[in-house]
Order: C-alpha cells, then sequence, then structure tokens
C-alpha cells in the first residue's frame, strides 16, 4: 500500500484542486446573484428585472416558446450551428494559410499589404453585402468565418515565427524530409498557439453571429429572438437570450481547455 500512495497523490491533488475550483465558482455565482438582486431592489424599474424574473422568463420560454412559436432550443440549435459551421470553416482555412505564410516569410511579406488590411475589417461591416450576395446558413457562415478566420491565421502565423531553427537544422542534418520537419516540429510547436488563436476566434464567431442575426434573414436563433421581445420591451427574454449566447460560448471554451490542457500540460504548470 505505502508503494500506492505516491502515485494516488497527484491525482487527490488534482481532485481537491478542481473541487476547491468549482466550489469557489459556485460562491461567486451566489454573490453574483445576491448583488444583482439588491441593486433590482434599490433601482425598483421593470427595465431592471431581479433574477427570479429571468428564470420566470427563461421557464416560460422552454415550456411555451416564442411569440413566434418557435422553442427555446430551436433558438439555440439555429445559433450553435451557425457558429459550428462558421468557425470549422475558419479554422480549417486559417490554420494551413497561416502555416503557409509563415513558413514562406518572403511571400507573406510580398502579400500582406493585400492581407493585413482584411484583418482590420469587423465582421459586422460585410453584412450589407453579405445580405446582397447570400442567404440561408451559407450567410451566417460566410460572417462567422470571416469573424474567426482571423485569429486563428494570425496566431498560426506568430506561432511558426516562433519555432526554433535549429531543431529544424538538426532534423534536416539527419536527413529528415520537409514533411518529417512540418508535421513532427513546426506543428507540435504551433499547437499552442493555433488553440489559443481558436479561443479567440470562438469569441468573434459569438460575438458575429449576433449581431448577423441582428440583421434579419431568419425567424430563429438567440438574436433574432433577442430583436423580437426587444420591439415589445420585455427585458427579462432578452436577458435570457443574452445568458444562453454567454452560457453556450462558455461550454465551447472550456472544451478547447480541456483539449489545451490535456495537449500541453506543461503550459498549466507555471503559477505564483
Amino acid at each position: 500500500m505505502a508503494s500506492v500512495t505516491p502515485a494516488m497523490s497527484p491525482m487527490r491533488t488534482r481532485a481537491l484542486g478542481g473541487l476547491r475550483s468549482v466550489a469557489n465558482n459556485a460562491v461567486s455565482i451566489v454573490v453574483f446573484l445576491a448583488a444583482w438582486q439588491v441593486a433590482a431592489m434599490l433601482v425598483n424599474s421593470p427595465f431592471f428585472p431581479a433574477p427570479h424574473r429571468i428564470v420566470n422568463a427563461f421557464i416560460r420560454l422552454a415550456r411555451d416558446g416564442d411569440t413566434m412559436g418557435n422553442s427555446l432550443w430551436q433558438h439555440c440549435w439555429a445559433s450553435l450551428y451557425r457558429v459550428l459551421v462558421g468557425f470549422a470553416a475558419g479554422v480549417v482555412l486559417g490554420v494551413p494559410m497561416g502555416l503557409l505564410m509563415g513558413l514562406m516569410p518572403r511571400f507573406y511579406a510580398s502579400t500582406r499589404s493585400v492581407l493585413e488590411p482584411f484583418r482590420f475589417i469587423p465582421p459586422i461591416a460585410w453584412i450589407p453585402l453579405a445580405i446582397i450576395f447570400f442567404s440561408g446558413l451559407t450567410r451566417f457562415a460566410f460572417l462567422i468565418f470571416i469573424g474567426s478566420f482571423f485569429p486563428v491565421f494570425t496566431s498560426t502565423l506568430v506561432g511558426v515565427a516562433r519555432v526554433e531553427p535549429i531543431h529544424r537544422k538538426v532534423a534536416l542534418v539527419y536527413g529528415a524530409s520537409k514533411r518529417y520537419v512540418l508535421t513532427h516540429i513546426v506543428l507540435p510547436t504551433v499547437l499552442p498557439d493555433i488553440l489559443g488563436g481558436m479561443r479567440v476566434g470562438l469569441g468573434a464567431a459569438w460575438l458575429t453571429i449576433v449581431a448577423a442575426e441582428l440583421s434579419g434573414g431568419t425567424s430563429v436563433g438567440l438574436g433574432r429572438m433577442m430583436v423580437n421581445y426587444a420591439e415589445l420591451l420585455a427585458i427579462p427574454e432578452i436577458v435570457v437570450g443574452m445568458i444562453l449566447i454567454g452560457a453556450l460560448g462558455f461550454a465551447m471554451n472550456e472544451v478547447l481547455l480541456v483539449a489545451e490542457r490535456r495537449l500541453f500540460r506543461w503550459r498549466w504548470q507555471v503559477t505564483l
């Protein structure tokens, strides 16, 4: 038994750390809700609803749907599906293009005057053109792609520049092919930056989908639901949509964080 204890100790430590984190976050939520309730009582305005009114609005939407007959789950799935499609397109194109530009710095230097200005055009600015040229899922996927592509592309490009030249040269000296260098040296080095860029791009994707759904062209989606209730001045239902967007985005971000922790445990070992 004595030989088992040291092996179990790190697992027990991680479990206790996880429980402590959950408890701390639970306390933070309770404190936040309490402060919200007190602020709502002090303001005493129908435009600043208390937490229990938000809960009641959520129950009504989950049970009866919205004023158009669409269920709350239809709205959630519509927005989530659009984000997944556009975000996947941004990653699929952003990673290879970032690798290509990073491995061919002269080519990037010659074309950056064309590429870089697009990075500073906000996805919302593309909405008028998207309305003209696209419809349905393609419109939303295009806008989300624009929002998520550049964070992934830029992080990949920067990650390639961090690859130690000595590692590449040693592999080439021992007869490694360019493909081997790419898959065994460049990609493992750049992957942490790619995942970091994906997290940033995910936030941009959710920001973009809400703006795109606010512009119209669809009857379902959390952004569309919020606009419909804004016209009725129904603040609790609007806040429900905001909370669901935050919850879905948070859940997707946590999935990426779990993957990052498992793949790169050494990056999470530095503490103060």
